[in-house]
């Protein structure tokens, strides 16, 4: 996984509450067995017109948030069901930060098995960052997750997160990755727990 440290970039104001995973990638789209080419269906639904032509009305289409990488939105985000691709999707997309007052446990939990940190801010910063990205077109932040601080034009705060998943982005470790720290600890394990239960195996296999 790739590992995430600083990232500094344009933002993308997403006004919008309870953005459920249905709406960040439809359910027409889960039919791909491979976790990439999720990208460009992110948000499909709000982003197309029923003929297929673009949403004008839809503020992601606004050029002013062309390459963003950082997306801004409201509480409850990534409600729904427990989809994956979402944060697949947000990542393909470009995404690598998302801020927002609260988030849907399982979504938030996945963020960090996609390399994209998700923060947790208080309603009324929220409204301030809307504000300062609506009246500042090309509006950009800092986000440092090893100092744990957003900084930008007219805003400058820490926030907090788990030490562990911390860790999980700052080093890009997957699931399989954060096993393998263990493998030491694991094997000792094994060989401890044969030794007392030498009756789990014949004999041949007690050389275990």
């Amino acid at each position: 996984m790739e590992k995430l440290r600083k990232v500094s970039g344009k933002v993308a104001a997403l006004d919008r509450m309870n953005v459920d995973t249905d709406q960040i990638i439809p359910k027409q789209f889960l039919k791909r067995i491979e976790r990439t080419g999720f990208g460009e269906f992110l948000f499909f639904d709000w982003k197309y017109n029923d003929d297929g032509t673009l949403n004008e009305d839809f503020e992601l289409n606004l050029p002013r948030y062309a390459d963003a990488c950082i997306l801004l939105s409201r509480e409850n985000f990534g409600s729904g069901s427990s989809r994956e691709h979402a944060p697949w999707a947000i990542r393909e997309a470009g995404f690598r930060v998302i801020l927002a007052p609260s988030f849907a446990d399982i979504f938030y939990n996945n963020c960090f098995k996609n390399s994209i940190l998700p923060i947790v801010i208080s309603k009324d910063r929220t409204d301030e960052l809307f504000r300062l990205v609506w009246e500042n077109e090309g509006y950009s932040l800092d986000v440092d997750l090893v100092k744990r601080s957003v900084t930008g034009e007219g805003i400058n705060f820490l926030f907090e997160i788990d030490d562990f998943k911390r860790k999980v982005l700052l080093e890009g470790l997957d699931d399989i990755s954060q096993t393998l720290e263990l493998k030491d600890s694991i094997g000792k394990y094994e060989k401890l727990f044969m030794n007392e239960r030498e009756w789990v195996l014949p004999d041949e296999g007690k050389s275990l």
